[in-house]
């Protein structure tokens, strides 16, 4: 039988017609059934589930909100995203891992803490260099708690909206409470600034304080990030009005070298491990694709010295040189692709000028 938190969770969401949430716990439910043996009931569980999602009757996002001019305006405020980021696919520092899980943790455990009186953690700054991961954990969050994912840009609103920012802020707080989802305000630092900075626009004050005022006194269930490359431009008011703050650091050797392993595995171009030691699968996806030949279980690339020559690159830098190694092994042939010219690629990230 599901556990009585998650009944009383299955129930709350079908009241409220949180449909992501009632199939999350429902998929739960499902899950706690498989993992005590109850295969066949798990089964027609998920079966249920996926009829149920394919019948489900199409509506707008914001349903729930009447059709009007309020309803279009949160259309045009936030960008709904879809994610499909795993946290067991990401490369982080061991810190920044421990800290998100810790996130999950308390989420997926919001009842159990409600009912006693607390709050799972809920409002998050991420801060730190571009490319570092801030924006795919925001992903990663909404995918693993199965959410949406809205980006609110607020230099974009401020910009667009000019004399109106407030009142199109305070409705995007509002749909927080109608529409549970994970919440990014990208490029935070654009309204985050010190309200005591002679160079700032009134708008912009003003903007702050209202953030200020609604991020203080929500109580929805909805996730709410902050994420900002320049935390100490940011109003010292801002930093307790958040549950965590998550500082992404620039990738060492070490998480370079991971990088460059599940990357370059994954495009299946060149063997980092021998092919006996990758799964089955991949392997047989390897050589089916036809970019390895079955007796070829050599490694192309000395991966620690990449990793070594790269330190000082984001992960989103190690990204961009992984697929310009794929793309080159497509377009010139896989021998097109030494170590020299990864090396290269790697060298010209760093001095792009």
């Amino acid at each position: 039988m599901a556990a009585a938190e998650q009944i009383k969770s299955l129930i709350r969401s079908f009241g409220t017609g949180d449909d992501t949430r009632f199939y999350a716990t429902a998929m739960q439910i499902a899950a706690d059934e498989a993992r005590k043996g109850h295969t066949a009931l798990a089964s027609e569980l998920k079966k249920l589930i996926d009829n149920a999602k394919a019948n489900a009757p199409q509506q707008t996002i914001f349903r729930k909100l009447p059709v009007n001019a309020a309803q279009k305006e949160l259309n045009d405020l936030l960008e709904l995203i879809h994610p499909d980021v795993r946290l067991k696919d990401m490369v982080l520092a061991p810190v920044v891992h421990q800290s998100l899980q810790r996130v999950l943790d308390e989420q997926q455990k919001i009842d159990v803490l409600e009912s006693h009186g607390l709050k799972a953690r809920k409002k998050l700054l991420f801060t730190g260099a571009p490319g570092c991961g801030k924006t795919m954990s925001a992903h990663m969050l909404a995918s693993e708690l199965a959410l949406p994912l809205f980006i609110i840009r607020l230099d974009g609103l401020i910009s667009r909206y000019m004399g109106e920012s407030i009142a199109k802020l305070r409705l995007v707080f509002d749909a927080m409470h109608d529409f549970r989802a994970v919440y990014l305000f990208d490029e935070f630092d654009s309204i985050g600034t010190t309200r005591h900075a002679s160079n700032e626009v009134g708008e912009i004050k003003r903007v702050l304080n209202s953030f200020l005022l609604q991020i203080e006194k929500d109580d929805s269930r909805s996730l709410i990030i902050a994420a900002t490359n320049m935390p100490e431009s940011l109003d010292s008011a801002l930093f307790r009005r958040f549950d965590d703050i998550i500082r992404f650091p620039l990738p060492t050797e070490s998480d370079i070298a991971h990088l460059l392993e599940l990357e370059l595995n994954n495009f299946g171009f060149f063997p980092i491990f021998p092919l006996e030691q990758k799964s089955a699968k991949a392997a047989e996806r390897t050589i089916n694709r036809g970019f390895l030949d079955k007796s070829d279980n050599l490694s192309k690339f000395d991966i620690n010295q990449i990793a070594k020559t790269s330190v000082g690159l984001s992960f989103a830098d190690i990204h961009r040189v992984c697929t310009d190694i794929a793309k080159d092994a497509l377009v010139y042939g896989e021998n097109a692709v030494s170590q020299e010219r990864v090396l290269q690629y790697v060298k010209d990230r760093k001095n792009p000028f």
